[in-house]
């Protein structure tokens, strides 16, 4: 049996399409006592409410009908932001170059969050490498919580 992310994001893709979006990620997820299932989406030039609107309506039908999910939760569609996470390879390989964030499950250093430029991704092991302050830092998968795109002003 397929996950409802997975399910999910076949319901919606014809719908992402066609309003000329990607899809970035698909959330399920509980907080606060409430189940939210999250899509993000990404667009050349940037996603708006208009394309956020015309998807969850479309999806909300198509959820709808298939009813893969048992019991109540929260559909939210909206943009992947300018602060998004970056989980697949390909995701890295987009960035590279950009500033991240690396967030750490334990501190390394006396820290658990180190900003920098994204220079390097292993594809096989996970690991990333960031540049910052003119020193390569490398964290192993096994040690990254996230690693997110970073806004600089």
């Amino acid at each position: 049996m397929k996950k409802i992310t997975e399910l999910t994001a076949e319901l919606a893709a014809p719908a992402i399409a066609e309003q000329g979006c990607q899809l970035w990620d698909v959330e399920y997820v509980k907080e606060a006592g409430t189940w939210y299932l999250r899509v993000l989406l990404d667009k050349e030039g940037g996603v708006d409410i208009l394309d956020c609107e015309a998807i969850s309506r479309k999806l909300s039908d198509l959820l709808d009908e298939a009813d893969p999910i048992e019991g109540s939760y929260t559909l939210e569609v909206g943009s992947a932001g300018a602060e998004r996470a970056l989980k697949r390879p390909g995701d890295f390989q987009r960035f590279m170059g950009s500033p991240v964030l690396v967030k750490l499950y334990r501190a390394q250093n006396g820290s658990k969050e180190f900003a920098g430029t994204l220079t390097a991704y292993d594809g096989e092991s996970g690991d990333v490498t960031i540049t910052a302050g003119g020193k390569e830092m490398t964290f192993p998968k096994k040690d990254t919580a996230l690693v997110r795109l970073r806004v600089e002003f």
